[in-house]
């Protein structure tokens, strides 16, 4: 049957393949991993759309306090590395084409066609860089407002030092880098997970179906020698975007994007066989699946043993069951990682949304005015951490007789004054707070002094505890 369906077969050898691993620093070779379909294929789209609707989108939603919102299926799916790098390759296909088209471009002539090419896919990502650090940017202010600021040249300098800063490494990491960034930096890819076990369900080739090594099938069938499933047509080493060959078994580049999946099971639908060949599969699985294939070792892989009377697969054969999701280890990480979020959430619910900090001056400590009265000077930061102006109330307390002034404000000496704040700023006032001297405690030097901030209309308050010093 395999001999009339017609299936592409490519020529690729693996970049990072396992058999052939090649020292740490050698120089890297490019990898043109080809478009995969599928359901995994279809569901990293999914992703890649979400998690980067969230980036860009987010900032711009003024009633979400941006401010404090701050196997490898992390590295798979919804790592950021993973995403910008799938779309960049989204660019890079649209403008120079897919596997083969790029390879050749790669390979050819500088030309005026070539020099286009490049300087096009270049550009396109520069774009999307410049896009990337601009929007983490209005994560720490009110979006709209940092904008105009931006454009006009007005945004504090730390505004444009982040930009430059991710709009380099996002271009880097995501075009010219790429799977390097995966294998040598991330630490995931170098540093032993804690929490596999067998029952973990990693990206895995299930060679217990027969592997390319009983090929060709015409050569084996001569032998007496059963053939498997796997046809050796490269399909899921020509998509995978770290250049591996996932039948070399775990590797520490596979990020279990699972386009390999996508990949074979396309290949298994055009031979008619059972998709599964390569897929999401436990230890356990594998090797009580390997146990039937080999009767526990006494020969080689026999594909026909896991199979029926009709050439289906048996029931004796392992497969995933959703129950086998539901124990203990699991159970204990998901009470975990639960508590961990709800104790973010009571922080972010619960976070001071207005504060107050008050420096004394320390030279001179207090002055003696014409009046006898004593003056001490503080300098006074309200930070308002909503994004939308506010107006505020700064009161004194517990010192007898005391009257502020502010500098810069025109109002009357008081106990109070009426402040506005921006949205997302910090606001500093220069305040001097005048005693009467004879209301001056004679066995005190040093008096509790209470500064008091309030939003009536939210009711958002703060207070500061400091000192009012007079002389002997």
């Amino acid at each position: 049957m395999s001999g009339t369906v017609e299936f592409e077969r490519h020529d690729a050898q693996a970049v990072n393949s396992a058999r052939l691993r090649q020292p740490l620093y050698t120089a890297r070779r490019k990898i043109f991993p080809k478009r995969a379909s599928g359901s995994f294929r279809n569901f990293k789209w999914l992703v890649m759309a979400v998690t980067l609707g969230i980036y860009y989108l987010t900032p711009w939603i003024r009633w979400v306090l941006i401010t404090s919102t701050v196997g490898r299926a992390w590295c798979g799916y919804t790592c950021p590395q993973t995403v910008w790098v799938d779309l960049f390759l989204v660019v890079e296909r649209a403008v120079e084409g897919d596997r083969n088209a790029r390879i050749k471009l790669d390979q050819g002539p500088w030309t005026a066609r070539k020099l286009a090419l490049r300087i096009s896919k270049h550009a396109i990502w520069v774009l999307i860089a410049v896009a990337t650090g601009g929007a983490w940017i209005f994560y720490f202010a009110d979006a709209p407002t940092l904008l105009g600021d931006f454009v006009t040249g007005q945004a504090a300098p730390v505004a444009y030092i982040t930009v430059a800063v991710l709009t380099a490494t996002t271009y880097a990491f995501g075009g010219p880098m790429r799977e390097q960034v995966c294998t040598h930096m991330s630490p995931r890819a170098r540093l032993p997970a804690p929490t596999p076990d067998q029952h973990s369900r990693p990206v895995t080739d299930t060679d217990w179906r027969g592997d390319a090594s009983l090929r060709p099938a015409h050569a084996a069938a001569a032998q007496g020698v059963e053939t498997g499933d796997c046809v050796d047509c490269n399909a899921c080493v020509v998509v995978c975007p770290m250049g591996i060959d996932i039948r070399d078994g775990q590797q520490l580049e596979c990020i279990t994007c699972a386009l390999c999946i996508d990949a074979c099971d396309s290949v298994m639908d055009k031979l008619g066989r059972e998709r599964g060949l390569i897929s999401y599969a436990t230890l356990a699985d594998y090797n009580a699946n390997m146990a039937l294939a080999t009767e526990d070792g006494a020969h080689e892989i026999r594909p026909s043993l896991l199979r029926d009377a009709s050439g289906r697969m048996s029931q004796a054969v392992s497969h995933f069951h959703l129950r086998k999701l539901f124990r203990p280890r699991t159970f204990i990480y998901f009470g975990g990682w639960s508590l961990i979020g709800l104790l973010l959430i009571y922080g972010l619910m619960t976070r001071d949304r207005l504060e107050l900090n008050v420096l004394h001056d320390r030279n001179p400590q207090y002055v003696v005015l014409s009046d006898g009265s004593i003056r001490n000077g503080y300098t006074v930061k309200l930070l308002n951490k909503i994004p939308e102006q506010r107006t505020v109330t700064v009161s004194l307390g517990e010192l007898p007789g005391a009257a502020m002034s502010v500098i810069g404000l025109d109002h009357e000496e008081g106990s109070s004054v009426t402040v506005s704040l921006e949205p997302d700023r910090a606001r500093s006032l220069k305040v001097y707070v005048r005693q009467p001297r004879e209301l001056k405690p004679s066995d005190s030097r040093a008096q509790r002094l209470v500064f008091h901030v309030e939003d009536v209309s939210s009711h958002d308050a703060a207070d500061y505890v400091t000192s009012f010093e007079t002389p002997e």
